[in-house]
């Protein structure tokens, strides 16, 4: 007996881990696209449970579509309307896993087939092409699913030999309506517990094909398990930003509805069920006695696995089909209860998209953080309208101000480094593919240039208090041309940031920096050859002109920095 149970524990977890590893694969293969896929199809309600209901398909994991959501409401990719329709399509795209395990998993012994499709992975798995080791990781993952599938069914004990515990579990079925709740409890906790509602599910259906528990107490677990998968996001949510946590709430919230609802009507629903079944030619499931005899190839244990697999497609389909009028509802109501920490001013400078050391799904994760490298690109620029205003200062108080604000931002800059790095450092190498990597190198250059940015603001702030210390001042051509300079690295900036968001190849984008490093050299050129003249006049203030030629060479040595990213952007994608 206990060689059974930790047999079965084994074999589930195997079924667990050929469940990521299948869907790992699949994000690889198709993690790009889908990315995109992702922000072309939701454009309305209707759209986005489509895309919901496709991309688990797809993947097979309404967690990792769920929390790949969450990530990129997060990411600012997906406003929360949005999100809410493309979590109500995952929640049907996930019924599908039952459907295979019912009609693989149970009629068909797709074990047979496991170790020869490892093989086949195997061989793929050695292969150059990336493409071929990404399909390998779904061919292993899918053989893992039903090589655990069947050793689950065959270490589950046999009731007919231990009758005790037969009694045991029959004895939580005699409360009528209180046993579909202590089900219902159990599938949430066992979901809780397992971190995967396709795994409860499977174990449900193997209760049922066996007949330890009737049917009514297999579509309570199905409601618990519908609860139990929010906790997923809601755990992925926990860290990220106001908007994330509405998301993952708005599912929980979606879920819990019509398992209430399904509550009220349990009686006409599981019949309507029953009924659906029967009509194929099976016994109805509903009216279905389980002694815990059941042969897992008898039309009693088919009509049990169909009746469980398409409750729970009509339970979802049917909650979609209600509240998908009602997601802007839905949405103010996540919103009153979830409410912004911090006021928009306080988050000028904070992350905007990402939250440091947590990703969601690797592969998909990479547009949260292209989205928060532009962000600060767009605080960097605003690092540089420092910059003007404390050239332009007239008086020390408004110098002040904003020398301060260049140390802050300095300051900033730095943590912000960080915090994209080890959110970059947290993605597995391993479960992204080599067009991926190649961006994630991008993106470090970039917050790299980008922390040089602040650092040269800083720079530039220092200058300008030592020339103030020794009272010196530039005149009224001096500041004209300082700021024609970074008039010059804001053109660049905005060249940059263009390069950045577009997140595509673009030669063209290449060109322009190009161009707008020569304009930067050649205006630093011209205004540095002219001061040395000026110098080489008698009465001319040398400290003054030494000062002026340093903040020439600082914003030059920013306006580097700023093509810098152009060019690492564009010849990487070129």
């Amino acid at each position: 007996m206990i060689l059974q149970i930790f047999t079965l524990i084994g074999a589930l977890g195997m079924f667990l881990y050929g469940m990521n590893l299948m869907s790992a694969g699949l994000q690889k293969a198709a993690g790009d696209k889908l990315r995109r896929f992702l922000e072309a199809m939701t454009s309305n309600r209707f759209k986005s449970v489509t895309t919901g209901l496709t991309i688990t398909s797809i993947i097979q994991s309404s967690s990792a579509t769920t929390v790949m959501v969450v990530g990129f409401v997060n990411a600012g990719l997906l406003a929360l309307n949005q999100a809410i329709g493309v979590i109500m399509g995952a929640n049907i795209g996930t019924t599908i896993t039952a459907w295979l395990i019912s009609l693989l998993g149970f009629k068909a012994d797709i074990s047979i087939l496991a170790v020869p499709l490892m093989a086949l992975g195997f061989v793929l798995s050695i292969a150059k092409n990336e493409k071929y080791r990404n399909i390998s990781e779904c061919i292993i993952g899918f053989s893992l699913i039903f090589l655990g599938l069947s050793m689950m069914k065959e270490s589950v004990p046999d009731l007919r030999q231990t009758p005790e515990v037969l009694s045991f579990i029959q004895g939580w079925t005699q409360y009528g309506f209180g046993s579909v709740l202590i089900f219902l409890v159990f599938g949430t906790i066992l979901t809780l517990v397992l971190q995967s509602s396709s795994a409860t599910m499977a174990l449900t259906l193997i209760m049922m094909s066996l007949g330890w528990i009737p049917f009514h107490m297999g579509t309570a677990m199905v409601l618990g398990e519908n609860i139990g998968t929010t906790i997923t996001a809601n755990i992925a949510a926990a860290v990220a930003n106001t908007n994330a946590k509405r998301a993952a709430l708005a599912h929980t919230v979606f879920n819990i509805f019509g398992v209430v609802w399904a509550l009220v009507l349990f009686k006409p629903f599981t019949a309507l069920v029953g009924a659906i079944i029967a009509s194929w030619g099976y016994p109805n499931p509903a009216e279905m006695a389980y002694t815990g005899v059941m042969e897992s190839t008898s039309p009693e244990s088919t009509a049990a696995l169909y009746g469980l697999s398409m409750f729970h497609t009509l339970f979802n389909t049917f909650n979609t089909l209600i509240l998908i009028w009602f997601i802007p509802q839905l949405a103010r109501i996540v919103t009153s209860v979830i409410k912004p920490k911090t006021k928009p001013e306080e988050e000028a400078f904070r992350l905007k998209y990402i939250s440091a050391g947590h990703t969601a799904t690797a592969e998909l994760s990479i547009g949260q953080a292209q989205k928060e490298v532009v962000h600060f690109a767009e605080i960097s620029r605003n690092g540089l309208g420092y910059v003007r205003e404390a050239v332009k200062a007239a008086d020390e108080k408004t110098f002040e101000e904003y020398r301060q604000k260049l140390v802050k931002y300095e300051e900033i800059a730095d943590r912000i480094e960080f915090e994209i790095a080890s959110f970059l450092n947290a993605i597995p190498q391993e479960e992204i593919s080599e067009n991926t990597r190649d961006e994630v190198n991008v993106m470090y250059k970039a917050i790299n240039e980008l922390e040089s940015l602040g650092d040269s603001g800083e720079a530039i702030s220092r200058i300008l208090s030592r020339r103030n210390s020794h009272d010196k001042k530039f005149s009224d051509e001096q500041v004209r041309n300082i700021l024609s300079l970074i008039d010059l690295v804001d053109k660049a900036y905005d060249i940059m940031i263009r390069n950045l968001s577009q997140g595509h190849r673009s030669m063209l984008g290449l060109k322009m920096a190009v161009d707008c490093e020569i304009e930067i050299n050649e205006l630093r050129n011209l205004l540095r050859e002219s001061e040395i003249k000026n110098i080489e006049k008698a009465g001319t203030d040398y400290h003054g002109s030494v000062y002026y030629l340093d903040v020439l060479s600082e914003v030059e040595r920013m306006g580097d920095f700023v093509i810098n990213i152009s060019q690492a952007v564009t010849q990487e994608q070129a």
